[in-house]
């Protein structure tokens, strides 16, 4: 027996079947993740609105990072430096992903300046700035769930992840491992502060990943999971 031809044979026969098994591992942590949390429904659509370009912006159908700029848009330089480089860069290459960012009516300028500041003058085709009246601001800020309330500028540091069915997604239990461990109370993560790098990096990310997934499953007939609604978790606890 030639030992060279069967240690060659035995080399080939491991780099063929290795990265089957590794795909065969990977298959079932891909159909039974869990999905992101509905930690809020029917958030309104942007009806009162008026954009800077001439197209009609629109949650419906869309992946939406929504936030609220408030009346002095370059107050809010870090918040948005934030937002574009960790998840404008990484996700708008995702088909149906936007951000759009709410401001007062007559802070136009001001926003075109953040946009300059911001972008380096880069086209960001998929970041939308639309402008309203502070009644219509103040009533789309109360149909999302939050702790946060908006500051006397109307503005907020928190994003929120909108889906395409006008749901409000997040974590119903933000526990740490250690925590649930601990039996700790439970608390969620409605939105994301994007002050806090780490947030936005590791968590944010994280949920917005999730999400294209669900959707990406849901076009493949793939998915079979029931997301989690808030009120489900509320039941749990009577």
């Amino acid at each position: 027996m030639d030992l060279k031809k069967v240690g060659r044979y035995t080399i080939l026969v491991v780099l063929f079947f290795l990265p089957v098994t590794f795909l065969l591992f990977l298959y079932p942590a891909t159909h039974n993740y869990n999905p992101l949390d509905i930690v809020n429904e029917d958030v309104i659509e942007l009806k009162d609105f008026s954009s800077l370009k001439a197209d009609n912006v629109v949650l419906k159908d869309h992946i939406t990072v929504l936030g609220f700029l408030g009346k002095d848009p370059m107050s809010k330089t870090t918040m948005a430096s934030n937002l574009k480089e960790l998840v404008y860069d990484k996700f708008k290459g995702f088909k149906k992903f936007q951000i759009v960012i709410v401001a007062p009516k007559g802070t136009e300028e001001a926003a075109k300046q953040l946009e300059q500041e911001i972008s380096q003058y880069e086209n960001l085709k998929f970041w939308h700035y639309v402008f309203g009246e502070t009644k219509a601001i103040k009533k789309l800020h109360n149909t999302v769930r939050t702790d946060g309330i908006l500051d006397n500028y109307l503005g907020s540091d928190e994003v929120f992840i909108i889906d395409k069915e006008l749901n409000q997604r997040g974590r119903i239990d933000d526990r740490e491992d250690n925590e649930k461990e601990k039996k700790k109370p439970v608390y969620g993560l409605n939105s994301y502060n994007c002050i806090e790098v780490a947030t936005i990096k590791n968590k944010m990310s994280e949920d917005m990943r999730i999400l294209f997934t669900e959707y990406r499953q849901k076009r493949k007939g793939d998915f079979n999971s029931t997301v989690r609604r808030a009120n489900d978790l509320k039941a749990q606890n009577k």
